[in-house]
């Protein structure tokens, strides 16, 4: 893939083509999804960096890479509006939806039993986690709306629903191998 210019000009009216060529409008419903993917990995992309300087970067930055290009393959998914284009691209797949599950397996044995909401911090790899996990959670419920007026493909909403999960466990994961208490919510505090 070779991408020559970056502006053509074709969105300055407030639409855009779908993959497919579909014109819609920036403010669709497949677009606020397929945008909030884009935006959680982007968010993803700092925790890329944070995972640089944490003890869990060498087992979570390869998962978190991964993760970053199966988003890619959401995004294209969300865009292609009609089956049969969708049908030909990469898409998320039952087995990508198993290796999240494999992966929060792989280090929730470790946390300590949670007896409080957790407040999003714990060190920078963590916390931005929880911001990825919120990211991830808005994306969720746009892709879960978009699923109830049009066809985006079976697995999207499972896929970021396991996601989001991931995201938590991961951030708590880092806090604990970091050395970094979690903060606990504490509802006398207020």
């Amino acid at each position: 893939m070779r991408i020559d210019r970056v502006y053509t000009r074709g969105g300055d009216t407030g639409e855009t083509s779908l993959i497919g060529g579909e014109r819609v409008s920036k403010a669709s419903a497949r677009l606020d999804g397929y945008g909030t993917v884009d935006e959680l990995n982007a968010t993803l992309g700092l925790v890329g960096e944070a995972l640089a300087a944490s003890a869990a970067g060498p087992h979570l930055l390869p998962i978190v890479r991964r993760v970053q290009n199966e988003l890619f393959n959401l995004g294209a998914e969300l865009a292609t509006a009609d089956p049969a284009t969708r049908a030909k691209l990469p898409r998320i797949e039952q087995r990508h939806i198993a290796a999240l599950e494999r992966d929060i397996d792989a280090v929730n044995d470790d946390l300590p039993a949670l007896r409080s909401f957790v407040l999003p911090g714990g060190g920078w790899a963590s916390a931005y986690f929880h911001l990825a996990r919120t990211v991830c959670r808005r994306c969720e419920r746009l892709v879960v709306g978009l699923a109830a007026d049009e066809d985006i493909g079976e697995l999207a909403v499972s896929y970021v629903n396991r996601l989001s999960d991931a995201l938590f466990v991961w951030g708590r994961w880092c806090a604990l191998k970091d050395g970094q208490a979690e903060p606990l919510w504490d509802s006398r505090s207020t």
